[in-house]
């Protein structure tokens, strides 16, 4: 059961200190909104993705419950799957679509080992 926990914050850290730095990436840094041009995207996408994902990752990170989480799951997955797509269909080259993969299959042990810890009733 330890190593279910220590799994559990370990992902599920990464992917929340990830998440709010891209959110703040999103919203200072030029190259991120050339980027987002660069994939066909408005301006404000950015800064209503940036605000999404510092929601998510204070979720995932906050103790509640857990259809809440569920939810923050869910957009993330959906975040994840989408810069996969809007990445290699742009023609990106491999080394900016794996990202997105990565962070979902890091999502995806969070999740499941989310799942896997004790519930408190």
């Amino acid at each position: 059961m330890k190593a279910i926990k220590i799994t559990y914050w370990v992902t599920t850290s990464i992917i929340g200190l990830m998440m709010i730095y891209s959110a703040y990436a999103y919203l200072t840094q030029a190259a991120v909104a050339q980027g987002f041009v660069h994939l066909g995207f408005p301006s404000y996408f950015r800064v209503e993705l940036a605000i999404a994902k510092l929601i998510g990752a204070i979720l995932i990170l906050t103790p509640l419950s857990a259809r809440i989480k569920e939810w923050a799951y869910a957009g993330f997955t959906i975040t994840f799957v989408s810069a996969f797509i809007a990445h290699t269909a742009s023609g990106d080259p491999v080394s900016r679509w794996v990202m997105p993969v990565i962070f979902l299959v890091v999502l995806a042990v969070s999740y499941y080992t989310y799942n896997k810890l004790p519930k408190k009733i």
